[in-house]
């Protein structure tokens, strides 16, 4: 066991009327306590199982001391709780919460995998295996929303979505990207969204080389999760929210030919800045005169060369003035086989998009999924792998906690109030119990969802 411990009390002799003694001496106590409560997401999930079954085990069995079910659990676990690196299983791995969250005894129970172990297990995964993990992560995260909703969904949206992933080292596929300005992995998560829930679930997170375009690979998920929802809810309508960087004719043609209605954002070029000059000339002159933003909404019919036939464009003109700057033009078009009024689509339903920024902040600053230090990119594809499979996790703790404080909080928000929480764990022969704090703040939040993960009250 590492001991960070110091041989010596902290002693702070003039800051109260009595002296203060801090000393680190309590045995079989962790400062996640609450965690337990993503232990029985799992149970209901059966996540970390399912994605273990993706894995084929080729070492030896006499010389084993952690399954790969295990693995998959410690790192999930340990990301969830705010430990986003190998480095910290030295940290943990007499952690009794942590011991528990794997399945062993908390106090008697083996030390969790080291550093190296888990580094091992990161470069032993391979493409394929990888692939059947990114299959498992979504038909897990679709098969959860089916039987919450029961099969009943009247529209499911689905949404793609590029993000950059600063890479700082010699690692496979980081390559420069000149829109980002950096080296980095270009990642596409994927969303989906039921009716008008404020909840948009991550079933993908697929990393990709540096320089790759937004459309690549998009056909393919996109294709895949067509199918599996389809299956789930047969009666649901889908509609697929894309950003510019999907605008080409492959993705539209697939679009078109599956049926589903989309919203795709597409680059302005000479012909549309054409076709939607008169508008621009009109919210010029409404600017002007009152010296405020003004915009309108119109619509054109247009096809690019590459396209075979002429779709809808829903246009957005916009003359922008901010204090202190030159006016400047801002017209945004959206693609569209749609037939709504043309703000109604583009304040309603594109704009709409703004909520998943919001989820991709929280994969990056709440589960720091950008952690891809590996050298080998399966590897870092599988840290990002099993980051989605705990932000799953936070997910199911956030759809637990309806009618509380926490039911719309973010993940560090929902890690600070419900999972670090300090504990003292007891082992006996008949039962483990946790001494959590009297005074904890969340204490009624935390107690209502343990519930409605199958507690009892004692």
């Amino acid at each position: 066991m590492r001991d960070d411990s110091t041989a010596q009390s902290v002693l702070f002799p003039a800051l109260f009327d009595k002296r203060l003694v801090a000393q680190f001496d309590q045995p079989h106590g962790s400062s996640d306590g609450g965690a337990v409560l993503l232990k029985a997401c799992d149970e209901r999930l059966g996540l970390t199982e399912r994605l273990s079954q993706c894995l084929g085990d080729e070492r030896e069995p006499g010389k084993i001391r952690h399954t790969l079910e295990e693995l998959i659990r410690q790192r999930v676990f340990a990301i969830a709780c705010g430990y986003a690196d190998c480095n910290d299983a030295a940290r943990l791995a007499e952690d009794p919460i942590h011991k528990l969250l794997v399945g062993r005894d908390p106090i008697a129970g083996e030390a969790l995998a080291s550093q190296p172990t888990l580094s091992r297990f990161e470069n032993g995964i391979g493409a394929k295996a990888l692939y059947r993990m990114g299959q498992t992560l979504a038909e897990t995260v679709i098969e959860r929303q089916r039987r919450r909703l029961r099969g009943k969904a009247r529209r499911i949206t689905i949404e793609l979505d590029p993000t950059d992933d600063p890479t700082h080292g010699a690692q496979q596929l980081s390559l420069f990207n000149g829109h980002y300005d950096t080296w980095c992995y270009l990642p596409v998560a994927g969303f989906i969204q039921f009716d008008a829930e404020p909840e948009q679930y991550l079933f993908t997170y697929v990393l990709r080389p540096g320089n790759a375009p937004a459309k690549l690979g998009a056909i393919g998920i996109l294709r895949r999760v067509l199918e599996r929802l389809r299956a789930a809810f047969a009666k649901a309508r889908f509609l697929v929210r894309l950003d510019g960087g999907f605008a080409c004719p492959e993705i539209l043609e697939f679009l078109e030919a599956e049926g589903v209605q989309y919203v795709v954002a597409m680059a302005g070029n000479a012909v549309l800045d054409r076709m939607c000059e008169h508008w621009m000339q009109e919210v010029r002159g409404r600017s002007a005169i009152n010296g405020k933003t003004e915009h309108v909404y119109g619509e054109v019919r247009y096809a690019a060369k590459s396209w075979s036939r002429e779709r809808r464009i829903v246009v957005k003109a916009e003359a922008v003035r901010i204090a202190g700057r030159e006016p400047r033009d801002n017209a945004r078009f959206v693609i569209t086989n749609l037939r709504v009024e043309p703000q109604t689509l583009y304040e309603d339903i594109y704009c709409q998009r703004a909520h998943i920024e919001l989820r991709i902040k929280e994969l990056h600053h709440g589960l720091e999924i950008d952690r891809t230090s590996c050298t080998r990119f399966w590897a870092n594809q599988l840290r990002v792998l099993l980051t989605a499979a705990a932000y799953a996790l936070m997910q199911e703790l956030r759809t637990r906690a309806a009618g509380t404080s926490c039911a719309r909080a973010q993940v560090s928000t929902l890690r600070e109030r419900l999972l670090k929480l300090g504990v003292w764990v007891t082992c006996s022969v008949r039962r483990i119990v946790l001494h959590l704090p009297q005074s904890a703040p969340w204490r009624s939040d935390w107690g209502r969802i343990a519930r409605r993960l199958g507690a009892a009250t004692g």
